[in-house]
């Protein structure tokens, strides 16, 4: 018992070891744990997605042209739907010509079912499927090859 007049010396808590967490401080961990979990699959997908500055691969455009020739011979959901899926996205690439969107748009607009499937319906969806390879390909950059021999202004060989 305390002495009068003087306050109880307050009493020194039990040591806890680090791994024992209070209320308070796992509340605050766990938050922090998922703020960091969203940050980082928000970011994810900024990882996987392509870069905008290179124009896709030809393999996507050969991909989409023989979905469409399919989407046209077949008139099923399945390969038109694949078809309008396929062309969307790469109506809004900063790399692709005005030419090739408009291909794409076109697809995107005729690959649809139809209850006949006339000529008048197929004749379009073929002549974009044909037209996407023709221009919405890479374009082709001349080779900067150094010229050699007489066209680089050095005699023919054998002449003196």
């Amino acid at each position: 018992m305390p002495p009068e007049g003087r306050p109880p010396v307050p009493r020194r808590p039990r040591f806890q070891p680090p791994w024992v967490l209070t209320s308070l401080t796992a509340s605050f961990t766990a938050s922090l744990m998922v703020a960091a979990g969203s940050l980082l699959l928000a970011a994810l997908p900024l990882a996987a997605a392509p870069d905008p500055s290179l124009p896709p691969p030809p393999e996507t455009f050969r991909n989409l042209q023989l979905i469409t020739l399919a989407c046209g011979r077949e008139n099923t959901e399945s390969s038109c739907a694949k078809a309008r899926s396929l062309a969307d996205p790469l109506l809004d690439h900063p790399r692709l010509s005005a030419r090739c969107k408009d291909v794409l748009w076109t697809i995107r607009q005729k690959a649809t079912v139809a209850p006949a499937n006339s000529l008048a319906r197929r004749d379009p969806i073929d002549q974009a499927a044909k037209d996407v390879t023709v221009f919405c390909r890479r374009p082709v950059t001349p080779s900067t090859a150094k010229p050699t021999g007489a066209s680089a202004g050095q005699a023919p060989m054998g002449t003196p």
